[in-house]
């Protein structure tokens, strides 16, 4: 195990736990996070099947009180803030003025004027200074909490059940809402979201006493057959693949747009367009004339998914052909534990990002056969 004062990296709250169960550590975005414990198809096939616990505390997590905090939200992110319920959690996009993505991100409605945005670890500190730049006079208080909390996740198909012999109310919870739960001294927010395309839930709580605290409500966490295994990032990374989830720096980065991306639920298009009677006006976001543009248009781009032929797992940026002309490029790719088949994701132009249309992948040595396909790859039963 990599020490990180040797390394200069930032330990998890979780530290000890890696150091009890084996996990093989990695320099991830400046922190010291597991990469696996066994191995990833064990524990991709174990969260599939079961549950897994994963160390996601170099997420950024971010928190606005006072009057403006959803005014400055608003300002930022591509969905509305303002008129959220409390307890309700909502995916959203950070945008530059041109419409690229500078994030993707989850913003928690705490209250009437709190709110909590979790964020990518490698973007905490420009979400950070995009904020700042972008706060105007707006009347709120930002802190950032990543550093004096921890956060994990536990996802698979058995979780919630798991978790109803310690809760009535976590398994009663909608998606993408959460709760904060008292655990004797100590306030937990529990949220039914997750990045595996499995159902399960996102848990954010007092760094100090994170390790005990999963300690009590996981006590068989590292036995053999126990329902809940930990898992490690490379696990993680197979999974969202197979669930068609972007991955800042491959599906997203600042010159690709959300629409292009697949992700126009998670823009409002109008958004400060149209007020409600008696509320007050929604800010425009940040890249709002950019997209609607976009929009206007359609994207000249479009993340499809590729069942690829052979036993070769296509790697970001490699090109993609139609026609045997370089037209598109990957993004991410696998072999999929599940599918039992290299699988891929990558942007082609939007005629030819049809479901069915035949393509090859240059693998550099080779170039193999392959099929776009909608995403997501692979859906829960």
């Amino acid at each position: 195990m990599t020490s990180s004062t040797e390394s200069n990296l930032k330990n998890s709250p979780f530290a000890s736990l890696h150091e009890q169960y084996g996990g093989q550590m990695v320099d991830f975005t400046g922190w010291n996070l597991p990469i696996r414990y066994t191995s990833i198809l064990e524990e991709h096939r174990q969260v599939r099947t079961s549950g897994g616990f994963f160390d996601v505390s170099h997420m950024g997590r971010l928190r606005f009180r006072g009057p403006d905090a959803a005014r400055c939200l608003d300002r930022v992110c591509t969905r509305q803030v303002q008129g959220m319920a409390e307890g309700q959690c909502r995916y959203s996009l950070v945008c530059n003025e041109q419409g690229g993505c500078r994030d993707d991100v989850l913003v928690y409605c705490m209250g009437p004027s709190e709110y909590l945005m979790v964020c990518n670890g490698a973007n905490r500190a420009k979400i950070i200074a995009h904020i700042e730049d972008n706060r105007g006079d707006l009347d709120f208080k930002f802190d950032d909490q990543t550093e004096k909390t921890a956060m994990c996740a536990v996802q698979g198909p058995k979780v919630m059940e798991f978790i109803g012999s310690v809760s009535k109310e976590i398994p009663t919870l909608k998606r993408f809402r959460f709760l904060i739960k008292n655990l004797m001294v100590l306030k937990v927010i529990v949220s039914r979201t997750g990045y595996t395309g499995e159902d399960g839930v996102e848990v954010i709580l007092d760094a100090k006493m994170a390790a005990p605290a999963l300690k009590m409500l996981l006590k068989d966490l590292g036995q053999q057959d126990s329902i809940v295994r930990p898992c490690g990032l490379g696990a993680r990374d197979t999974l969202r693949m197979e669930a068609g989830m972007p991955l800042y720096g491959h599906e997203l980065t600042e010159e690709i747009d959300p629409l292009s991306a697949g992700l126009g639920f998670a823009v409002k298009l109008d958004k400060g367009e149209t007020v409600d009677e008696g509320a007050p006006p929604v800010e425009r976001f940040i890249g709002q004339d950019a997209l609607q543009a976009i929009a206007a248009k359609g994207p000249v781009r479009r993340l499809v998914g590729l069942h690829v032929e052979g036993r070769r797992s296509p790697r970001q940026s490699m090109p993609i052909l139609v026609g045997g002309e370089p037209l598109g490029e990957v993004t991410s790719g696998c072999v999929s534990p599940t599918l039992e088949r290299p699988i891929a994701m990558g942007y082609l132009p939007s005629e030819h990002a049809v479901a069915g249309t035949p393509v090859q992948v240059d693998l550099g040595r080779s170039q193999v056969d392959a099929v776009v396909r909608d995403l997501p790859l692979y859906k829960r039963p």
